[in-house]
């Protein structure tokens, strides 16, 4: 498990407690459904990669997305992403 820390401007943390009624939970919730969001998505490519080329699909969701890691059906998006050169 891992744990993120936000750190807010006094402005941004004005904004956030008038759309929302703790901030802390809004913050911990869209992190967790975005998580969700490419649970969902790795999961579908995991099923198309592994029924493409008659591979066992894992069982249970966090085992898929590990298979999906180890296959090469998915990486890391900082693996794909150069960093930022500054000029």
């Amino acid at each position: 498990m891992a744990d993120y820390t936000v750190t807010l401007t006094d402005t941004e943390k004005t904004a956030m407690e008038y759309i929302a009624f703790d901030v802390d939970h809004w913050i911990s919730n869209a992190a967790h459904n975005r998580a969700r969001i490419a649970i969902e998505e790795i999961i579908k490519l995991n099923t198309a990669h592994c029924n493409d080329n008659s591979i066992a699909i894992a069982v249970g969701r966090e085992a898929q997305v590990a298979q999906a890691l180890e296959l090469g059906v998915i990486d890391k998006a900082a693996d794909r992403t150069e960093p930022a050169r500054p000029e």
